[in-house]
């Protein structure tokens, strides 16, 4: 018997991966707005301060704003619409919700976020594995 959830709560993961290396690093905020993902743009910027960062994303509200704050080490490059399958952090969350999040019943915001960290956490501890799941052709840059 799979367990049922009903839903009250939400966080919100924000990730983002050089699936060249391997690397990747993440957020887990309380929401999908402007403001948190300005916060996730700064610690992005200082993971990777000694490379120039290209970060794929769709084309939603908060990463289109005209509040954003593009940290001077960061370019975005927006994805046509209805094309999530080409942001290699796409296969990240398809990962972890086969692996770590499926079949499960949390019984608390703080349960679920535990897991999150986990998993998040393996994940960054394996490049190899992000490397696979993330370092695709079209994505190679000489």
């Amino acid at each position: 018997m799979v367990p049922r959830q009903i839903v009250r709560q939400s966080v919100y993961v924000y990730t983002a991966v050089c699936p060249s290396l391997g690397k990747m690093t993440s957020l887990i905020l309380p929401r999908s707005d402007t403001q948190m993902m300005n916060r996730f743009l700064k610690h992005v910027s200082e993971d990777y301060k000694d490379y120039f960062v290209i970060l794929i994303v769709d084309q939603a509200g908060w990463h289109t704003s005209d509040a954003l704050e593009i940290p001077e080490n960061i370019r975005l490059v927006y994805l046509p619409p209805y094309s999530p399958e080409l942001n290699p952090v796409e296969h990240i969350w398809e990962y972890l919700r086969e692996n770590d999040l499926s079949n499960k019943a949390f019984t608390s915001l703080d349960q679920l976020e535990k897991t999150l960290c986990r998993s998040l956490n393996k994940l960054e501890k394996n490049p190899k594995l992000v490397k696979s799941m993330t370092n695709f052709p079209y994505l190679r840059v000489t």
